[in-house]
């Protein structure tokens, strides 16, 4: 091939970041301002600066509100006010911004407008437990989701039943008024009420729901919590709910959208693109063998796709921390690949979150070559111990491969694009 493999799948995934960010995909989607009555924006998640900011720049007529980020991911703005807060755990910030929120629903009438912003992140971001539950208790749970390799969904349904503004609570709060929520969804098969736990949308889940999970993967509850759950009182309003009377929503950007606009840019390059899906789950480094399983079948014997092509796939894998490495799911992705992989000629792969970080780290992800085994030995680091120990950020800093964005701004989860030549 006449290009450099990383120059390509670094442009990829540029291609695919560029396609579902708040400038490009927000403004279609704007409601007409109220013809009379005030208008309100709030929102939470990694993009809810960027998406306050393009609603400001493309608004006729006075509004106010306030979002809240990830620290490290605001934006200026200036009529919307932007608190930074943590990720993924939740923090104090969090809390207060979630509670001045809902303080500045009070009042609302018929006449006004809510727009509400929503992306991934959300659901850490906005946090506001229940009566009688603390915030300590809350982060307990929460990093113990995180680390049992539970899917979103299961995370996020744990997450509604403790809260007292997510879960649909945020739409009964600006009852009477319109609620037209725009959201940047990171979660598999795009489900609205999914996407930072749905603080303006109907909640199927419920309470028993929540016990289930926390049941499965075996996470002990504090008792206030339990007995929250155990009650019902941690219900969040259903489908059919009056509160959601009038209200709209709309997904502005997802991941399918950003794997069509790679997909786009491999073939300027002259390279046959096949998407495999938009919505894997499922373990890290399983999703990682499962594609290296694809690429040496296309190596090999050219099935089911004639190389030089790229496979490319979207989703929220999961990482089950059993070791005390740095990790990061993408880079767990990758590790599982080399390792499954070990050293084939000819394959090429990058990994890496549509937000700029992956997990908790300072990287978006990782890239991986024919030689990334033997570099990594001649650093005397050994892939599948690190592996084992989910230490796979620190596998891809030892050979230079880690691939630093900072902060994107959007969020519609996980890229992979494996290039077989």
């Amino acid at each position: 091939m006449s290009f450099h493999p990383a120059e390509f799948l670094h442009r990829l995934y540029a291609s695919a970041v560029d396609a579902v960010s708040a400038e490009r995909c927000l403004p279609p989607f704007l409601p007409a301002p109220p013809r009379q009555g005030r208008t309100l924006v709030i929102g939470a998640g990694k993009a809810a600066a960027a998406m306050a900011k393009v609603v400001e720049d493309n608004w006729d007529g006075p509004l106010d509100g306030l979002v809240v980020t990830r620290y490290g991911h605001g934006v200026r703005c200036r009529s919307i006010e932007v608190v930074e807060a943590a990720h993924p755990v939740p923090d104090a910030a969090g809390q207060d911004a979630a509670r001045r929120m809902l303080q500045m629903t009070a009042g609302l009438q018929q006449s006004d407008l809510v727009i509400c912003l929503i992306s991934g992140g959300g659901s850490a971001l906005l946090n506001m437990p229940a009566e009688g539950i603390a915030l300590a208790q809350k982060q307990q749970v929460n990093r113990a989701l995180l680390k049992s390799g539970a899917a979103i969904s299961e995370i996020n349904c744990v997450r509604k039943h403790l809260s007292l503004i997510k879960g649909g609570r945020l739409a009964m709060a600006c009852a009477p008024a319109t609620v037209v929520t725009l959201l940047i969804s990171d979660v598999p098969a795009d489900d609205p009420a999914m996407v930072a736990s749905g603080p303006t949308l109907p909640d199927a889940t419920t309470c028993d729901d929540a016990l289930a999970v926390l049941r499965k993967y075996a996470i002990d509850l504090p008792p206030a919590l339990h007995a929250h759950l155990a009650s019902g009182a941690g219900e969040t309003p259903k489908p059919g709910d009056a509160c959601f009377a009038g209200n709209r929503h709309h997904v502005v950007a997802t991941a399918q959208q950003a794997l069509d606009a790679a997909a786009a840019a491999a073939r300027q390059a002259g390279v046959t693109p096949y998407i495999l899906s938009d919505a894997i789950e499922g373990e890290a480094r399983d999703v990682g063998q499962v594609h290296a399983a694809i690429a040496r079948q296309v190596a090999l014997h050219g099935q089911p796709f004639s190389k030089p092509c790229v496979i490319l796939s979207g989703g929220e894998t999961t990482v089950t921390v059993r070791g005390a490495g740095r990790g990061g799911r993408n880079a767990e992705f990758l590790l599982g690949l080399v390792c499954a992989l070990q050293g084939m000629e000819g394959v090429h792969a990058i990994a890496c979150d549509t937000d700029g970080i992956d997990g908790s780290e300072d990287n978006a992800g990782a890239l991986a070559s024919p030689d990334t085994l033997a570099r990594a030995a001649a650093a005397g680091l050994a892939a599948r111990p690190m592996l084992e120990a989910n230490d796979a950020y620190g596998f891809f800093a030892g050979i230079g491969d880690l691939v630093m964005t900072g902060p994107t701004r959007t969020n519609v989860n996980d890229f992979r694009a494996v290039l077989i030549l």
